[in-house]
């Protein structure tokens, strides 16, 4: 017997990879001698280098970065399998979760140790890049990272500006002559289902702004912001950040990378599942679980379930879903291509509770899934 063990993280609670343990431990205890197959996902936010990694058997490299707030941390870039390719995870250095919560503010926060990772890979021998830019702290349009690649940004005095997005408000002119010309010789993709442009109602600001600590008065300085900033790189790059779709994703970062980088924007899971060869690891499954730490009406918008029961439809294999919590009616599961779905909590708790005994619950549900499962495959032979 072959099961194929497909989970996003359980967000502060277990990562892919522990997701995946505790279910192999689970179907284990049932089938003691099937194989188990462990494919940790990601969709494009946080976790994509370390479930790449772990998928292509490649190693993580840290390196000294600065976060949002340009403190020194220590952060790492994925190295793949093929010895050539990097994984670069915004979160890692430019995300939300390395603030407080007191310190959280788009006016100010940079997205220059992201650069950083790109320069570290760089300067490691990648030339090709896939970067995840979940999770960003930031609505610099990716000014910072720029920055970290040696483009220079000055106000009408010629001073260099300082971090973050209000900064760009004063932007008068752009010096590109510094940038690092390995940039030249490398493929960017960047791994994103976020298809918002870079301003206005539906833009960065305005929608992810408030995620990021942004006040009603600062997402109308963002997007202000954002505006200039794209009529000065219009005017001096002959490029209008505002017309990319996907522009708006981590801030502006999406637009940065496609103006600047020439990068291509692919969806987070579908890039994710070609890179770790999805649909050759399912061939011959008898079973494919999966799971994430919610199941709600986000997981009907095209996110990493709906790509995994895509796949495994061609194969003809049935997808059950583990989760933290379970908000979807048997149709939207249906419709969504699983054959069933099942909360890890099984009787009343508290949400700490619930995530602090994650690894226990997940193992004890794998279990009873896969006893109902033995009676389903006894009965086939």
């Amino acid at each position: 017997m072959k099961i194929v063990v497909a989970p996003d993280s359980f967000k502060g609670s277990l990562s892919a990879q522990a997701v995946c343990k505790s279910v192999k431990r689970g179907i284990h205890t049932v089938f003691p001698d099937a194989e188990v197959v462990e494919l940790p996902l990601a969709d494009g936010g946080e976790g994509i280098m370390e479930s790449m990694v772990y998928a292509s058997h490649g190693n993580i490299i840290k390196t000294d970065v600065h976060d949002p707030l340009k403190r020194k941390i220590e952060a790492g870039f994925g190295l793949l399998g093929d010895g050539e390719t990097a994984i670069i995870e915004m979160a890692q250095a430019s995300g939300l979760t390395l603030l407080e919560e007191e310190e959280k503010n788009p006016l100010a926060a940079s997205s220059f140790g992201t650069g950083e990772l790109i320069r570290a890979a760089l300067d490691a021998g990648c030339r090709k890049f896939i970067i995840g830019i979940g999770g960003s702290a930031t609505n610099d349009a990716g000014a910072g990272m720029l920055k970290a690649l040696g483009m220079k940004f000055y106000d009408k005095d010629g001073v260099e500006l300082e971090e973050g997005g209000e900064a760009l408000f004063r932007l008068a002119s752009i010096d590109d002559s510094g940038m690092d010309r390995r940039i030249q010789e490398a493929h960017f993709v960047v791994a994103s289902d976020v298809r918002n442009r870079l301003c206005g109602s539906a833009g960065a600001s305005a929608v992810f702004g408030p995620q990021k600590g942004a006040t009603p008065e600062m997402v109308r300085t963002l997007d202000a912001a954002l505006h200039h900033f794209a009529d000065i790189v219009l005017r001096d790059q002959n490029v209008d950040l505002r017309i990319f779709e996907g522009g708006g994703a981590a801030g502006g970062m999406g637009a940065a990378l496609i103006a600047f980088l020439k990068a291509e924007l692919h969806s987070g899971i579908e890039l994710v599942m070609e890179n770790i060869n999805f649909a050759d690891q399912i061939k011959e499954a008898d079973l494919i679980i999966t799971g994430e730490g919610r199941l709600d009406s986000q997981t009907l918008d095209g996110k990493l379930i709906t790509g995994i029961t895509k796949a495994a439809a061609k194969e003809g294999v049935p997808v059950i879903a583990l989760c933290g919590s379970q908000n979807l009616s048997a149709e939207q599961v249906s419709e969504i291509g699983l054959l069933s779905a099942f909360s890890i909590v099984s009787g009343p708790c508290t949400v700490k509770q619930a995530m602090e005994n994650a690894d226990r619950l997940a193992t004890e549900k794998t279990i009873a899934v896969m006893n109902v499962f033995k009676i389903f495959t006894d009965h086939r032979s």
